[in-house]
């Protein structure tokens, strides 16, 4: 007979879901969606507060389609003009209420997955709390504002200055128009709303530590607050309905570990290749979640990064989340998930989800099916006091809210020196940057940290090298261990006159990745227009192309793998291997042909992360 915990693992099967639960690593039944249509107003004139627009209706005179921002056509609204202040009205029905969860006694939670850049919300009225950062969730308990009879109204203001470039924005333009490889911007909510009712003491966030020489998972267990008697603590895990370990405790803290054993889960260790999922179910005093994690140890070798002590080489591709009708919101739960798929199919193993934070229903895919992602943020484009206090805040948000997922394998502060320009002349930068990876690992310290992601390495677990040389005998030559080994020398030029290693910090013996190549332009039907960093005619050009440079840089026995740039043509950017609509400019087949031949990986003895 099965122990509570763990039957209740097995009848959520959370490994299994079908990708629309916004927060897949801590799953409760009952929740309820607030996206849809909303109440929408804009502030130019910057009243709503003096004029206290949260109290009524009447200033709210349009309609949006919650989670799309004003500027996508998805939403209904499809303004690109500036609007640094906007509003929105959002109504809560009893049905929702009930759909959630809720009852006397019991604790509702409002989640807005990302507004950006700084958010106030009210409730019915009364001021519920406040959040600034737009590529990081916010969760406010709004029992207390909530009033006696509905339905209920959620006012949030959204404050997004769209020419400050010490906010944190990663590819959103802070000039009129997109040009080059910036974006459109995107103001305020742009993410799922939705809420769940919880009890007054609950779990909050559960990560999962799988050591590689061990049949045992350990779970970190934070709950919302210390509870004020023991609490009783139930952890069951299985796999396809099978038990495979429990545990039970008491706790009075507010964090609690808990070791179980899993005898025989050797055979279920997560890889590409082989991506089992565990279920798990944590019951915590009256709260009830499902979760799921991978067997799997991040590490790396001297010139690999490893999985379980196996070297890996990586072949990823720069994942943009971009799509022409709703910009950095996703169109739909299921485009997540054929994003995902789509990934797998053209052969990668991978992806580098680039300049901004990940939608954690698309990384719930990544670990259903195998593929390796690093986690980045979108960069602020200032060095400033201010800034850093951003990036560091929000960068703390992001890494705790995805830290669950066992697709991730390497974290991303900071990019290409986007807001730390000049790393290898101040000496400022150059701290500021290796304090973001410190950071990082404090947070984390089971996965692979940068300091920099390109150039400028001055304290980072791997170094990542950013080339767009199309001329595939050049690359032969350049990746090759002796011109790979001279550039790994403080004060040498690498690829675009940028120096790899700067200082004498910096390690180098640690994995070497071409973290971005390619850029091709190929845009059939579309002469004359679009960008890339190269530019080739014909669809045969096109694979060839990809063909002899991926073979060029993957000849030489010195790097840990690739990304290559990029997956989909992004507003102006026409680089991608398909079109802004997922479609691939070649047949899939080929580029399978090309991204999925697995080199062999440098080999070196492993060194735990």
């Amino acid at each position: 007979m099965l122990d509570e915990a763990t039957e209740l693992a097995a009848r959520l099967h959370p490994s299994g879901q079908d990708g629309s639960y916004p927060r897949p690593t801590l799953v409760r039944t009952n929740w309820a969606d607030l996206d849809g249509p909303a109440g929408f107003a804009v502030d130019d004139e910057g009243v709503g507060l003096r004029d206290r627009w949260w109290e009524s209706a009447d200033h709210f005179d349009r309609t949006i389609v919650l989670p799309f921002p004003p500027e996508s056509k998805a939403s209904g609204i499809a303004d690109t003009a500036t609007h640094p202040v906007v509003w929105y009205r959002i109504e809560v029905t009893a049905a929702q209420l009930a759909a959630a969860g809720h009852a006397p006694g019991r604790r509702l939670l409002l989640h807005l997955d990302g507004v950006d850049y700084h958010s106030i919300v009210w409730v019915d009225g009364t001021e519920a709390g406040a959040h600034e950062g737009g590529q990081s969730p916010v969760t406010l308990d709004i029992t207390d504002e909530l009033a006696e009879e509905g339905p209920h109204a959620v006012v949030v203001r959204a404050w997004d200055d769209p020419h400050d470039r010490g906010q944190p924005r990663g590819k959103q333009t802070w000039e009129d128009e997109p040009s080059g490889i910036w974006y459109q911007r995107s103001t305020g909510i742009w993410r799922p709303v939705w809420i769940e009712s919880v009890p007054p003491v609950h779990v909050r966030r559960i990560i999962w530590r799988t050591p590689a020489a061990e049949e045992t998972v350990t779970a970190v267990i934070e709950l919302n607050r210390r509870p004020r008697r023991p609490l009783p603590v139930r952890i069951g895990l299985t796999h396809r309905g099978r038990p495979l370990g429990s545990a039970v405790t008491l706790t009075r803290e507010q964090t609690t570990v808990v070791r179980i054993e899993t005898p025989g889960s050797n055979d279920l260790r997560w890889r590409p290749e082989h991506p089992e999922l565990v279920d798990a179910a944590v019951i915590a005093g009256e709260d009830e979640v499902g979760s799921y994690t991978g067997l799997r140890e991040v590490g790396t070798t001297h010139r690999a990064i490893t999985l379980d002590d196996q070297p890996i080489y990586l072949r990823q591709v720069l994942e943009q989340c971009y799509w022409p009708e709703s910009l950095y919101s996703a169109p739909s739960a299921r485009a997540l998930r054929e994003e995902a798929e789509l990934i797998g199919r053209l052969g990668f193993n991978g992806m580098r989800i680039h300049q901004q934070s990940a939608d954690q229903r698309l990384l719930y895919w990544a670990d259903r099916l195998g593929l390796l992602v690093f986690g980045e943020i979108g960069a602020a484009h200032e060095f400033s006091p201010e800034a850093i206090r951003r990036l560091h805040r929000e960068w703390t948000q992001v890494v705790r809210a995805s830290q669950g997922h066992p697709s991730i394998i390497c974290w991303v502060p900071i990019n290409e020196s986007w807001g730390f320009i000049d790393i290898p002349r101040d000496l400022d930068q150059a701290r500021a940057a290796a304090a973001m990876a410190r950071l990082t690992r404090s947070i984390d310290p089971s996965r692979p940290a940068l300091s920099n992601d390109g150039w400028h390495h001055v304290d980072s677990d791997l170094l990542t090298i950013h080339d767009y040389d199309a001329n595939p005998a050049r690359m032969r030559l350049r990746y090759r261990s002796r011109q790979v080994e001279r550039w790994l020398t403080p004060g040498a030029l690498g690829p675009a006159r940028n120096f790899i290693v700067v200082g004498s910090d910096q390690p180098t013996d640690v994995p070497v990745l071409l973290d971005e190549l390619g850029g091709i332009r190929f845009c059939p039907g579309r002469h004359g227009r679009g960008w890339g960093y190269s530019t080739v005619r014909t669809r045969s050009q096109f694979v060839r192309r990809i063909s002899e440079l991926v073979t060029a840089v993957t000849t030489g026995n010195v790097l840990g793998g690739y990304c290559w740039t990029q997956l989909t043509d992004t507003g102006q950017e026409t680089n991608g291997l398909c079109d802004e609509n997922r479609r691939p400019k070649a047949p899939v087949h080929e580029f399978a042909a090309v991204f999925g031949r697995q080199p062999e990986p440098p080999t070196q003895q492993t060194r735990p992360t």
